[in-house]
């Protein structure tokens, strides 16, 4: 079957497809299902699986090229130019991605509108052979941009310059470019998850987390891996083997049929056994694909249960504020058997110039 086709047979009426926005700019539902690459695009499928793809023409040649699907060519202004072609139909729509300005461009336009959620989300979540092909690739060329980053000189070097190194060297490898911002958090940034690269030159006797990745044919790789600048104290490095303890518990919980709170709660417990567990404030992962963040979730609050093709983050951290930070993680494929590593990267605690 085809995606479209999938999509199809959960309906019991038309569904307008227009979000969410995904790393190179475009429209992460639109693109899974057509293949289309647009910043101003939808697709409506009906219940018997026809579809009709919507964009100005900016995206025009593109989009006439694409199986499967009617092509209907619009204004710029994409949704008024739906409400006229959709006017008197009752039609679903993604409530999570048409902003309310959107629902009232087609409401006022005579489309009876009705909310949905997650449908085109839950397709996705599964890989096929094509996504998990590209998604080797990524987290293959995340190996090698990493190892090359364990021989760089860190010492006197800022943040934000590394940073840049790995922007730079992902492209110059063949990425079609970075699949977030990288993170580069040495000594006390690194006591937050989500530290943006500063200034500051990097000093010897710290930890230093990176958190980064590419994108292979639309597909994100996300990989966290903490290094020793110069020799650091036994707190650091059994803070660091903690880490890595609770990372690789998690592992061992991701599998098929695994609740995504059962495999978050199993990374947390030699940390809450070391008094640490206050410092230990996300979640265990996140599914990757499209998007940097998208379904399953691994996190106390999930309702998601594990599934062959799936590909998540497992990624434990301990945040020490105003100290030290520390973040291990690997992209895995939730497999029949269990999971499947992608990111092959040493979890060792590498120490660097």
């Amino acid at each position: 079957m085809t995606r479209i086709e999938r999509l199809a047979a959960l309906l019991d009426e038309p569904l307008l497809v227009s979000g969410p926005p995904y790393v190179l700019g475009g429209q992460a539902n639109v693109r899974y299902l057509t293949g289309l690459q647009s910043s101003n695009a939808a697709v409506l499928v009906e219940p018997d699986a026809s579809a009709t793809l919507f964009t100005d023409f900016r995206y025009a040649a593109r989009a006439r090229a694409v199986p499967g699907v009617t092509f209907v060519e619009t204004a710029r202004s994409l949704l008024a130019a739906i409400g006229e072609h959709l006017s008197g139909r009752r039609v679903g729509f993604e409530g999570a991605h048409l902003p309310y300005g959107g629902y009232r461009t087609l409401s006022d336009a005579g489309v009876e509108v009705v909310p949905s959620a997650g449908l085109v989300e839950s397709l996705r979540a599964v890989k096929d052979e094509f996504e998990i092909a590209a998604m080797r690739r990524a987290a293959a060329l995340s190996d090698e941009i990493f190892a090359a980053l364990a021989q760089e000189r860190f010492t006197g070097r800022t943040e934000r310059e590394l940073a840049w190194w790995i922007e730079r060297s992902f492209r110059e490898a063949g990425a079609e470019g970075v699949s977030f911002d990288s993170v580069v958090a040495s000594g006390a940034t690194g006591s937050s998850p989500h530290a943006v690269p500063g200034d500051r030159p990097m000093e010897r006797g710290v930890l230093v987390t990176i958190d980064a990745g590419c994108v292979i044919d639309g597909y994100c790789s996300d990989c966290t891996r903490t290094f020793a600048v110069g020799e650091v104290s036994k707190r650091l490095s059994e803070l660091h083997a903690l880490c890595l303890d609770a990372q690789l518990a998690g592992l061992a919980a991701t599998g098929p049929g695994v609740h995504g709170r059962d495999a978050d709660a199993a990374s947390r417990v030699s940390i809450e056994v070391a008094g640490l567990g206050w410092a230990y404030g996300h979640g265990l992962g996140h599914g990757v694909g499209l998007q940097i963040h998208e379904a399953p979730v691994l996190r106390p609050e999930s309702t998601d249960v594990l599934e062959p093709g799936n590909v998540v983050s497992v990624e434990p951290g301990i945040y020490l504020p105003d100290e030290a930070g520390v973040r291990i993680e690997d992209l895995v494929l939730v497999t029949a058997e269990g999971c499947e590593r992608l990111t092959q990267f040493t979890k060792e605690l590498l120490t660097v110039e």
